[in-house]
């Protein structure tokens, strides 16, 4: 799968990072996403991710972006020292949040309300409000900007990408955050949502919004509309199997997808567990996997990417790219990463945040 390499990807001049945030209810199903502490907890997880990609720390949000027992951080920190190192401008967009970020965080708003349990028989009811919106927001940027990355979060969004890719006839494991990925619970709850919407699998390949609106999640809908509305400027859809889910929609409503990489991290490429390059090679996307090297790490935290746990999200491996494109090397990366880890760690329990 050639992808944007750093030999054939020319440098832009306008470049933006977008992050498209939102949640879905079936993040509520226990066992299902490790995106939070509790399943309930994962509401927390976007808005908390955006204070981290804005500030590098948390604000209002009660939840600590690390891991225990071993700190592990949220990709969001991953994310946002790679934007600070090279400059390149972010925008944060809410597609559908249960809960906001501190006001001091900037958000362009499209109007998006957060998704339902995709085995209920409607997930996302404004799935088309949403892409349309998402459009005119890629058409606004598209004569700003050069080169435009998209990242996302939502928990349990590899579920509901599996859904979607489900419904539009494409058969593959997807990756998880957990280091150990819930293959047989995620096919359950994704053939209880196919039936619950009178869906086979295929059935909607010709009509991948109904796939959103029945079994999917609002970040895709909004994604599918900005890539869309961007056109022909390069675009990158930074994330692992959601963003494949992503790149079928917008192959399967018709419009053109040869500016659109995908681009993720290591971590999600050799995931044994998961089928991302199967699945890429059936879309004929064209994707690319980044290596920063946490393996070597002094952080156990850190190294925890390397056993499986995280993987990706917030645009990371998109961002470890944007970094490598600036010349910043790996090793450089990954020692202001580590500082910015035990920055974070040193608050320890919440309450002292609080």
């Amino acid at each position: 799968m050639e992808g944007l390499s750093l030999e054939n990807m020319k440098m832009p001049e306008r470049p933006l990072f977008l992050c498209v945030l939102a949640n879905t209810e079936t993040a509520y199903i226990e066992g299902l996403s490790a995106a939070g502490k509790t399943a309930k907890l994962t509401d927390y997880t976007p808005p908390g991710d955006a204070e981290v990609l804005e500030t590098g720390m948390v604000v209002d949000i009660p939840i600590l972006p690390m891991t225990p027992p071993y700190d592990t951080p949220t990709p969001a920190l991953i994310t946002r020292v790679a934007l600070d190192m090279t400059g390149v401008p972010h925008m944060l967009v809410n597609a559908g949040l249960k809960i906001l970020p501190a006001k001091t965080v900037p958000l362009v708003d499209i109007g998006g309300s957060p998704g339902k349990d995709i085995r209920e028989p409607i997930a996302v009811p404004d799935a088309q409000g949403i892409f349309e919106r998402g459009l005119s927001l890629g058409r606004e940027l598209k004569d700003k900007y050069d080169f435009v990355m998209i990242g996302e979060s939502i928990p349990a969004g590899t579920t509901t990408a599996n859904a979607v890719l489900a419904a539009l006839g494409y058969d593959g494991n997807v990756s998880s955050s957990a280091s150990t990925n819930p293959l047989g619970l995620k096919k359950e709850v994704v053939k209880d949502a196919l039936a619950s919407s009178g869906i086979k699998p295929g059935d909607l390949r010709n009509d991948p919004m109904e796939a959103i609106r029945c079994v999917g999640d609002p970040m895709m809908a909004a994604v599918a509309g900005i890539a869309t509305g961007l056109e022909d400027i390069p675009v990158v859809l930074a994330g692992g199997t959601q963003m494949a889910a992503v790149f079928a929609v917008i192959k399967h409503l018709g419009y053109g997808t040869d500016n659109i990489t995908i681009v993720t991290t290591c971590y999600v490429m050799n995931d044994t567990s998961a089928h991302f390059a199967a699945i890429a090679d059936k879309l004929s996307a064209k994707a690319y996997a980044t290596d920063p090297g946490f393996g070597h790490s002094r952080l156990q935290g850190l190294r925890q990417y390397e056993a499986g746990f995280v993987k990706e999200g917030v645009g990371a491996g998109g961002a470890i790219y944007l970094a490598q494109m600036f010349g910043i090397s790996a090793e450089k990366l990954r020692a202001e990463i580590e500082m910015l880890c035990e920055k974070l760690s040193e608050y320890g329990d919440i309450e002292r945040v609080k």
